[in-house]
């Protein structure tokens, strides 16, 4: 099945409230375990897919199956796995790595830029780098559900997307699907895929 764009309106649609609550799940599924409340709700959560479109309701069966098949231990431990690591860990979760094939490289310096021309600045105590995946799903769901028109429209969506997630977001699913030790993350980089294929067929629908 080929994905179907979504047709972007204002951001009091429905919709748009449904995009910005799939950016913030995968910004949860990715910054770390699963917090033991969002894991019930994934066991417990429809196979229909959380946004519109056929499309996304397989790989998002795939990460409800997994939640009801795996504990949340298992869980924490793969992804400890994966993306953790006191040296070099078995995948990188930053944009600049998959750009650049450094960390605290040339993108996440142009990407700071961008954050400060949208008033958005990384909050004291986290430690993540602002190209961090988890990170750049928030700063879309800001970008889609904030109040402040200026900043918060579908042309900055569009441009931020493009530049900061759409340029790696593919290279890194494969690599998770591609690990023998992904499980829960193999179906969680599934579903960000094929999200990322509906925001790029949607946004190109508005040029």
């Amino acid at each position: 099945m080929k994905p179907q764009p979504i047709a972007f309106s204002s951001t009091d649609d429905r919709e748009e409230l449904a995009r910005a609550e799939v950016y913030g799940v995968l910004a949860h599924l990715f910054v770390g375990p699963p917090a033991a409340e969002l894991y019930e709700q994934l066991k417990l959560a429809p196979t229909e897919a959380p946004a519109a479109g056929g499309f996304l309701e397989g790989p998002w069966g795939e990460v409800v199956a997994a939640a009801q098949r795996l504990s949340r231990d298992e869980v924490a431990a793969e992804y400890d796995s994966l993306f953790q690591a006191i040296g070099k860990p078995e995948v990188f979760l930053y944009g600049s790595y998959h750009l650049a094939g450094a960390i605290n490289d040339k993108p996440l310096v142009e990407l700071r830029d961008d954050l400060k021309r949208l008033g958005l600045e990384r909050a004291d105590g986290v430690l993540e780098t602002e190209d961090h995946l988890a990170s750049l799903c928030e700063v879309m769901r800001f970008l889609i559900a904030g109040d402040d028109v200026e900043i918060c429209n579908l042309e900055q969506q569009r441009r931020f997307f493009r530049i900061h997630l759409q340029t790696w977001v593919d290279t890194l699913a494969g690599e998770i699907e591609a690990h023998p030790r992904a499980d829960f993350y193999r179906a969680a980089a599934g579903f960000l895929r094929a999200f990322a294929e509906v925001e790029a067929q949607g946004f190109d629908l508005i040029e």
